[in-house]
């Protein structure tokens, strides 16, 4: 997922060295002017017209081979777009152009509408009526927002949160350092965190609260699970009935003398990697649930589709 259409072209480029190249299934979710899909969309356009122009189009439109979106790290998101508009864009590339920056993707791209939703197995359905409990990660999910990201940034440390985030996306750090980094930078203290709640109401998703309601009429437990911060998940899990007992998430810590930034609880499952799974682990142990369901839209949440975690996943 790129948020510059340069780098889309270069993107391009860079793997059509010969034979089809197909684009299929773009979820947007970067929350910019203009989406991940509409500069892909835009930037196939301006190459598509050029090479009319010049009379070396082939094209040729074919299905998508798979119906899954793309999932993404969170990582990679500012926050998670309300559409999930879907494009197929497939390319022909013709080899016997010249190998220049425009003249390597000679290509037509025909951008069509996916199925709106694809029809789950009925393995799929069964495993998910069977449930006992559902769990939901919150950030970009359940809500619509990245609760750290606000909060840096009504801290006043968005760009620096934001910088320190590109950094550890070269990779080498934990999940737990890079949260403690970043928690290090933003160092709020506990008047910063009832200001920010108090001002800022939980942004809930569409149709989340429906959903949760339905699956609370037909009986199953339901948990938020959560690498955000339970001092922020809490007025979440109040807007949807859920019990607070039922948040699976890290915990600010604060000095009592003057509500200073103290750290926060290294013993919640969710402070390190693979955290998610293991609260799964525990939540089926402590109430002997046979079958969970893990929603979300990280690999975080992916993760805890692990033996003896979440019996399903489902990417939101």
């Amino acid at each position: 997922f790129f948020s510059n259409a340069d780098i889309w072209e270069r993107a391009i480029y860079r793997y059509t060295s010969g034979g089809y190249l197909s684009i299929g299934y773009i979820r947007p979710v970067f929350s910019t002017p203009m989406s991940s899909v509409a500069r892909l969309s835009s930037t196939v356009a301006r190459i598509t017209s050029a090479r009319r122009s010049a009379g070396h189009c082939e094209a040729s439109a074919a299905r998508p081979s798979s119906s899954r979106p793309n999932l993404a790290h969170k990582a990679f998101k500012t926050a998670a777009l309300p559409s999930t508009r879907r494009v197929q864009t497939t390319m022909k590339v013709n080899s016997n152009t010249p190998n220049t920056p425009n003249s390597r993707l000679s290509a037509c791209a025909a951008p069509m509408e996916a199925p709106s939703a694809a029809e789950p197995s009925s393995k799929v359905i069964e495993v998910i009526a069977a449930a006992d409990a559902f769990c939901f990660d919150v950030d970009s999910t359940v809500c619509s927002d990245e609760g750290i990201d606000e909060l840096a940034a009504w801290c006043g440390a968005g760009e620096a949160v934001a910088e320190m985030t590109r950094a550890a996306m070269g990779g080498g750090m934990s999940f737990r350092e890079a949260l403690q980094r970043r928690l290090d930078i933003i160092n709020p203290t506990q008047q910063n965190v009832d200001a920010f709640l108090a001002a800022n109401p939980p942004k809930l998703s569409p149709g989340i609260k429906e959903l949760i309601q339905t699956l609370q009429r037909k009986g199953k437990d339901v948990y938020l699970v959560s690498g955000g911060f339970r001092q922020m998940i809490g007025p979440v899990a109040d807007a949807l009935n859920i019990p607070r007992s039922n948040i699976q998430a890290n915990n600010l810590l604060f000095n009592e003398s003057d509500g200073s930034f103290a750290g926060f609880d290294k013993d919640e499952f969710t402070s390190q990697s693979g955290g998610k799974a293991a609260a799964i682990i525990h939540l089926k142990e402590k109430h002997g649930y046979q079958k969970m369901v893990m929603m979300g839209d990280g690999a975080t949440d992916l993760e805890a589709r692990r033996e003896g975690g979440a019996d399903i996943f489902i990417g939101y």
